[in-house]
């Protein structure tokens, strides 16, 4: 594994977001000496804030999965996750509506999970469906140490044995073909093919080595943290800091100051300096690109993921039986969805809605008598669509609350609208093609030849962030963090006595 050469003793990290987090810990664990480098106010990146009226939004990720990745960003510093913040799991993970009327809750749990399937089809489909969960956990046994959790240094570092087992588990076959060998009916194979709207590429074109995002969704479970999700960023931060890792905020990096090869500093807009042995930019990938001077050279274009439109509304408490935490409402014209989106460039016509209830969770997240509703419908991002937001927000943002309020009957009254989302918003924030979810994960873009997180050229500076590898998504952002850091240390050796990081 190719690592940074010279000495590493001073580390900056450009950006708090989760990527910048998690190597900003790793590094610390390891002797460096580390200074993290963010333009907003507060930790986070892409898992934002918004206090509007009472209400305390998050304006990011709302779906944490695998606490176990996160546990290891803290005892990188010594600690856990449990001592820093409450997790709780979310039980139903998910409910389901469909548009015939049926409705279905999606349970970690295989029995709870296979008596809730036989409700609503049959027991051969139950049994399919336990099949289809030892081939997930089968998946993401084999693929995790292989792929997920390495550096590539090309595509011959494909080629191990874990490819092999990969190849003969159907990993590389579409994600909709392999679903349907375990389960036939329509609403299910919904269940576990939708996360293909995460990576961008319909469940027909996907490869399904990426189902292994339904494995974290449906198998592993669902958690939440109380304070929501951007206690997370914030117990990180406060772990590195009390690790020795200096935090500034309100600092826009404008340059990096370069001798030869290395980058020797990095220079903020108002004229502020920080030395460096070594860089780790969590940038946005334009700004990565503009900050580095150079855009490397691919054989094909780089194709950036959908985008959504997020709508974040207050409105009068509901019952736990009229909505869960994690709500997801199909549309009856679901392939047409990923056409509309990906391919068309338009809104959808027969919209497929994600909705999150977090007050579930915590009811302080609202106020006293009042319900926090996060709704997200999946959209085109801007390279594809050419859609003026600025004039059709308000009454698409109007028509997704009406389809929430008519699939889920008694949610969503007296709403206040809080705050909103669209890609020209995500685009002005500098998210390339105005989506927050960064490179599709089409095979061009998959593991080694996603963009590296090294620079050819430039011998000390390693990226880290959902645009590298290995790619979207809160477990694989801290994933990213930690492989971030092991470009610039070396993967460390660990004392089998005191379980020591060993440097």
């Amino acid at each position: 594994m190719r690592t940074v050469g010279g000495s590493t003793e001073k580390v900056v990290v450009v950006g708090a977001g989760l990527a910048g987090l998690s190597a900003a810990m790793h590094l610390a664990g390891r002797g460096r000496v580390v200074t993290v480098v963010e333009r907003g106010a507060h930790p986070g990146g892409r898992v934002g804030r918004c206090d509007v009226n009472g209400y305390r939004i998050d304006t990011g990720p709302t779906v944490l999965t695998m606490p176990d990745i996160l546990d290891a960003a803290f005892d990188a510093v010594g600690e856990s996750l449990s001592s820093r913040m409450e997790l709780r799991p979310v039980e139903p993970a998910y409910r389901a509506a469909f548009a015939d009327g049926s409705r279905i809750d999606v349970h970690s749990s295989p029995d709870a999970m296979a008596a809730e399937i036989e409700r609503l089809t049959d027991r051969r489909q139950a049994d399919g469906y336990l099949e289809l969960r030892r081939w997930l956990s089968r998946l993401y046994q084999v693929e995790f140490d292989g792929f997920i959790n390495a550096n590539f240094d090309s595509p011959l570092s494909l080629v191990t044995p874990q490819l092999a087992r990969v190849i003969a588990l159907g990993g590389f076959r579409r994600w909709d073909t392999v679903v349907n060998r375990f389960i036939t009916d329509e609403r299910l194979k919904r269940l576990f093919t939708f996360q293909a709207l995460y990576v961008g590429v319909p469940p027909q074109r996907a490869l399904a080595v990426y189902a292994i995002i339904a494995y974290m969704d449906t198998v592993s479970g669902v958690h939440f943290p109380t304070g929501g999700v951007r206690a997370l960023p914030d117990a990180m931060a406060a772990a590195a800091a009390d690790a020795g890792v200096q935090f500034h905020y309100g600092a826009t990096i404008s340059n990096l100051e370069r001798s030869g090869g290395r980058v020797r500093a990095v220079v903020t807009d108002t004229g502020e300096r920080f030395e460096a042995d070594a860089v780790v930019l969590t940038t946005e990938l334009p700004d990565t690109y503009r900050l580095l001077g150079r855009t490397p050279r691919r054989p094909t274009r780089l194709r950036p993921a959908p985008s959504a439109v997020v709508a974040h509304v207050g409105c009068r408490a509901v019952t736990e039986q009229q909505a869960g935490h994690h709500n997801i409402l199909f549309g009856a014209a679901w392939q047409q969805t990923f056409a509309d989106i990906i391919a068309d460039g338009r809104v959808m016509g027969d919209p497929s809605l994600l909705v999150t209830r977090p007050t579930a969770s915590d009811p302080t997240l609202a106020p006293s008598g009042r319900d926090l509703l996060y709704v997200l419908a999946p959209a085109p991002n801007t390279a594809v669509g050419a859609i003026d937001w600025a004039a059709t927000r308000a009454d698409y943002v109007q028509h997704m609350l009406d389809t929430v309020r008519e699939r889920l009957p008694g949610v969503g009254e007296d709403a206040e609208l809080l705050h909103v989302v669209d890609p020209a918003d995500w685009e002005r924030q500098g998210m390339a093609a105005g989506t927050p979810f960064a490179l599709a994960h089409t095979f061009s873009q998959t593991g080694p030849f996603r963009p590296a997180n090294i620079v050819r050229g430039i011998d000390n500076v390693v990226l880290a962030g959902s645009s590298t590898v290995p790619g979207v998504g809160v477990p694989t952002a801290v994933i990213s963090g930690r492989l971030a850091a092991d470009r610039v240390t070396g993967i460390p050796l660990l004392d089998k006595r005191t379980r020591a990081v060993v440097t």
